[in-house]
């Protein structure tokens, strides 16, 4: 897809142009998979704004020539990694709806959310550099809210399904609403882990946190 916001390297020029998409080769999708996993290693370690096509060549083994073939821009392959990393989560998540037992209680639930959205310290570097990145970048800002509200649909669903809402405050008892607050909760923890405030083990500290949010069951009548 093109890139939301193109910062290219200087001496190279694309096809303003095209009539169809290049047909993908087995061999390009490799190429193709072998750049976005070192561009994930490179972002990791400098930043977007230190990254370069060069330092990603550099760490997929490849030329300029091989990364052109794939991407217009630093900028695209950013975008197209960010969107690849985010369909996995979502995926994850769905799974967990998928796999739900009859009469599963909310702290199983929680727990095996917990193990679905839990990613490791280098994604959550490059998440928050893409969100960066989308505050100033309109197409990536719209990229950044459809799978984000992709995640909020199936959490929503997964919640619907086994929380006792009635017991939660009003303005939580709602499916969507309760699903923005275990993302905001989830959000804030991430960063808590990135910079090292978390003593204890982070998912049983995260499973914890978001069982305290939503295990409140109804009053006795």
């Amino acid at each position: 897809m093109p890139a939301p916001g193109t910062r290219k390297e200087p001496g190279h020029t694309t096809s303003a142009t095209l009539d169809r998409p290049p047909r993908v080769t087995r061999r390009r999708a490799t190429t193709r998979a072998r750049l976005l996993d070192a561009a994930f290693d490179v972002f990791a370690a400098r930043g977007f704004g230190h990254a370069s096509i060069e330092a990603v060549c550099e760490a997929a083994g490849y030329t300029r020539g091989a990364f052109y073939s794939n991407f217009e821009s630093l900028d695209e392959l950013f975008f197209s990694l960010y969107e690849q990393r985010s369909e996995l989560l979502v995926a994850q998540v769905s799974e967990v709806l998928a796999q739900a037992p009859e009469g599963e209680t909310t702290p199983s639930l929680i727990k095996r959310i917990v193990v679905a959205l839990t990613v490791d310290r280098d994604w959550i570097l490059v998440k928050t550099e893409f969100f960066l990145y989308a505050a100033r970048t309109p197409a990536a800002a719209e990229a950044l809210t459809s799978h984000r509200r992709k995640l909020h649909e199936v959490l929503a669903e997964l919640l619907s399904g086994t929380v006792d809402r009635a017991g939660l405050p009003p303005s939580l008892r709602n499916p969507k609403a309760l699903a923005t607050a275990v993302m905001a909760v989830h959000d804030g923890a991430m960063i808590q882990l990135l910079i090292g405030l978390v003593d204890a083990p982070f998912d049983t500290w995260l499973a914890e946190l978001l069982t305290a949010l939503v295990d409140h069951p109804s009053p006795a009548p």
